[in-house]
């Protein structure tokens, strides 16, 4: 039964990654005027819930592979229950924000509500290129300290920072910038190209605790916690190309 419990500890995050996308369908567009008749967008109800649900999804995702070894419980069915439990947390409800806030963008066009879907489906973009990155990692023993490109969970997280973002910097620039459709279109097609490139990207995990081999996951810490207090939500698109840059420059120590 023991040997079970590292399963049971990844359904958690497939759990998790459920309870996001219903938080995110539950959220309806509400449109209203203010006093000299300007249109007004907004979405009632918190889809920062997903965020939430996929930051815990992260969590368990970080820790998963700890608690297998704890109980000595590495199989293969664990890997792919893992990428299982990946492809709904860190894929397919990121998808679904992507596509709240596509609509959100159409809403604040004339006649965008009566747009055709064809302009909101780039959003499921995401969550094919990472059940594809997913599959060529399943089948490519070789990247244990390191990843042939980018991981699904760093960029769910970056895809679950934006309601994040929208709910708690209230500057009118930030706003425009994620309700930009061209701009939303454009990470849709980064980031689904990030993850089934081949670049060389670095894992969180240590080898040693030496200064030397550390040295990027050092710097990307200290790049987190100075974002963090300074830019706060907005930290976490920031900490993400800092990561990538690191990766690239630091590839022969992150392999």
């Amino acid at each position: 039964m023991t040997k079970q419990i590292p399963n049971l500890f990844t359904l958690l995050n497939l759990v998790f990654g459920c309870l996001a996308i219903v938080a995110i369908l539950q959220n309806g567009i509400v449109i209203q005027y203010d006093a000299d008749g300007s249109q007004l967008i907004d979405i009632p109800e918190k889809i920062w819930m997903a965020s939430l649900f996929i930051g815990l999804a992260a969590v368990i995702d970080f820790l998963d592979g700890f608690v297998a070894r704890l109980f000595k419980a590495s199989s293969e069915m664990g890997k792919q229950l893992d990428s299982l439990a990946d492809v709904v947390s860190f894929c397919v409800a990121p998808s679904m924000i992507l596509y709240q806030f596509l609509r959100m963008s159409m809403a604040r066009e004339e006649d965008g509500l009566t747009a055709s879907v064809l302009w909101l489906l780039p959003a499921f973009m995401l969550a094919a290129a990472g059940a594809w990155r997913l599959a060529k990692f399943n089948i490519d023993d070789s990247q244990s300290y390191g990843f042939k490109g980018v991981p699904t969970p760093a960029v769910g997280l970056v895809v679950a920072s934006l309601p994040l973002i929208y709910w708690n910097d209230h500057t009118q620039q930030v706003v425009d910038i994620l309700f930009n459709k061209w701009l939303l279109y454009g990470v849709i097609i980064l980031l689904s190209a990030l993850m089934v490139s081949n670049l060389p990207i670095m894992a969180l995990k240590f080898k040693d605790y030496g200064i030397k081999s550390n040295l990027p996951k050092i710097i990307l810490l200290a790049v987190a916690l100075v974002s963090a207090f300074i830019f706060h939500w907005l930290a976490v698109p920031i900490v993400f190309i800092v990561y990538i840059i690191l990766s690239l420059l630091f590839k022969k120590t992150s392999s």
